[in-house]
């Protein structure tokens, strides 16, 4: 029997600056199974690692004064963002930016690295797993796909082209590919690109694909929650290999967790074939549910090991970490 995978998120995010080379090679190093990087494309069309296409949180642009002109605000699936965003860019100018810590309120220790490492590109990434010594998966999230396909920017293509460059077939079993949009995981499926294709799902939330097409249709659109009904599980298993839920969508958050709702979602998902990943997986009290919180700061850790113990009882077939080896020492 296969072991769950250990997907380490954004690299081993919660020990240095995520999607930075640091962070990728310490997950490594720390055991994880596959490694995840986000999406998002420059405006010459290189495909890029980072959290958001709006990259003033993740980066040093805002003190860059040869940038300052490109201080703008957009609205991106349907929510209105001012700074300084990927597609504006060449990969030559984004290549000069250095990356700092995304929470630096929660994760102090890691703003010691700011300034220390440049952005990566998919292609880059693709060179770390050829490199590693040992085999890895590639969970790959398409940031944005609807708002990047107004633009011009298609990523199948883009992905599959990053593919060839490194000698890697389309659909080489190492690509994992994972959207909070099904839209563009169904392109990537019949376009050949990735081996396995999963949808992203959250508490309370509603795809932007399934927005828009829902006001096309002038139909109501569709939450997570709605959707992971056996009817809509059901749906999943003929389109797609699995989902990768939000540890509130399959329990809940209140101050008691419904595990037996849990375990119910994740049976019938394999029933039908599907696979589940659980995301995230992190120690601060901030992020953890209020039973498994300590008194105290929001950035101290909390009681996680319970948490990832009781996240594996449900039966999944993976969890995204922060703390990657964390997450391998919990696993069952």
């Amino acid at each position: 029997m296969t072991p769950p995978l250990v997907i380490a998120h954004r690299g081993a995010s919660g020990y240095h600056p995520e999607h930075t080379r640091k962070a990728y090679l310490t997950a490594i190093e720390q055991g994880a199974d596959a490694i995840e990087p986000d999406l998002v494309i420059s405006r010459d069309g290189v495909l890029v690692i980072r959290h958001e296409n709006e990259i003033s949180g993740t980066t040093d642009v805002a003190s860059r004064p040869e940038f300052a002109h490109l201080l703008t605000t957009k609205v991106v699936d349907g929510e209105e963002l001012t700074g300084w965003f990927t597609e504006d860019f060449t990969w030559a100018e984004l290549s000069t930016l250095r990356c700092k810590e995304r929470l630096p309120e929660l994760r102090q220790a890691n703003t010691a690295e700011d300034g220390h490492y440049p952005m990566l590109r998919f292609i880059d990434l693709l060179e770390i797993v050829d490199q590693a010594q040992k085999k890895l998966t590639l969970v790959v999230e398409i940031k944005h796909p609807t708002y990047f396909a107004q633009l011009g920017f298609a990523f199948e293509e883009l992905i599959a082209q990053d593919l060839y460059i490194v000698g890697w077939q389309a659909d080489d079993p190492r690509i994992l590919i994972e959207s909070f949009e099904k839209s563009v995981v169904m392109r990537c499926k019949d376009r050949g690109v990735g081996a396995r294709h999963v949808y992203i799902m959250d508490f309370g939330y509603t795809a932007f694909d399934e927005v828009q097409w829902a006001l096309s249709e002038g139909v109501p659109s569709m939450s997570n929650h709605d959707e992971l009904s056996d009817a809509g599980l059901d749906i999943f298993a003929e389109k797609l290999d699995g989902v990768a839920l939000a540890w509130s969508l399959l329990m809940g958050r209140d101050s008691t967790l419904d595990v037996e709702q849990g375990r119910r979602i994740v049976e019938s998902a394999h029933q039908r074939g599907l696979t589940v990943w659980v995301w995230s997986l992190r120690i601060e009290n901030v992020f953890l549910p209020e039973e498994f919180r300590t008194d105290g700061a929001d950035h101290e850790p909390g009681n996680w090991k319970e948490f990832f113990e009781l996240l594996w009882s449900l039966g999944v077939d993976g969890v995204f970490s922060d703390f990657p080896d964390l997450a391998v020492r919990t696993r069952p």
